[in-house]
């Protein structure tokens, strides 16, 4: 003979649906309000603001309003600049100690000279191609690594604008494209040739051949490049070396 099952008792032994649900929301709650607390608590990724007089300000943080950009310094307080006093910004969690000797760069499959010109079809809009092909012959850079840049930089973006200020297709700083005569960095001719002025420039700084450095002087600067005497040890720089030679390898 079976017995009735008491108050608050289940046959099934499970916990019924409605408090189930309850339980699973308030664990759903929990678990964020300590996720949030958890990065809260984690350091803010540091940057190293470049100037364009070769000056370096390591940041806390820094925040972008119009022409202006407010830089958070680590030990308190903010420094006003003007963006066009602003060679670039390069992400990195701590300012690296420049006494201490560079990593081991990545090494592209094989050394070309940046001036050779590659046979395979260049990628991006078709309206492009004729922009990137004069810049290529006036400046003497191969048109393929031009196309590279631009896709990493800002996947064939004219109108382009990063966090960090930097504008157009080659994502040129206003620091960067006044010292290459470059007046409207969002018209895609003007962007392009000085981009491929400036490739050209490291180019004759650090050797043809030298892709990597050149790569990692686009991102990082020259200054720091022959501080650190190769790619500086910074990860923003060393995964766009990467992308950008592993685009460049496969256009040939």
């Amino acid at each position: 003979m079976s017995r009735s099952p008491g108050r608050g008792a289940s046959t099934t032994g499970l916990i019924p649906v409605r408090e189930r649900a309850w339980r699973t929301a308030g664990f759903a709650l929990a678990l964020a309000i300590a996720m949030v607390l958890a990065a809260s608590a984690l350091p803010v990724a540091a940057a190293l603001v470049v100037l364009d007089d070769g000056r370096t300000v390591k940041a806390a943080g820094f925040e972008l309003s119009g022409e202006r950009v407010a830089i958070r310094l680590p030990e308190g307080g903010t420094l006003s600049l003007d963006l066009d006093r602003i060679e670039r910004i390069v992400d990195d969690e701590i300012m690296p100690d420049p006494e201490q000797p560079p990593k081991e760069r990545p090494i592209c499959s094989a050394r070309r000279s940046i001036r050779t010109p590659v046979a395979a079809e260049l990628p991006g809009p078709t309206s492009l191609r004729p922009l990137i092909l004069a810049a290529a012959r006036e400046h003497q850079i191969d048109p393929g690594l031009i196309s590279a840049v631009i896709r990493v930089e800002s996947n064939f973006s004219p109108h382009a604008v990063s966090p960090k200020g930097a504008r157009g297709l080659m994502q040129l700083m206003p620091a960067t494209a006044r010292r290459l005569g470059v007046q409207r960095p969002f018209d895609p001719a003007e962007n392009i040739r000085g981009g491929a002025a400036y490739l050209s420039q490291l180019a004759a700084r650090f050797g043809e051949t030298e892709v990597e450095l050149i790569l990692a002087a686009y991102n990082a600067g020259e200054h720091a490049v022959e501080s650190y005497g190769g790619i500086p040890p910074y990860p923003e720089t060393r995964d766009y070396v990467r992308k950008v030679s592993m685009f460049w390898e496969s256009l040939r």
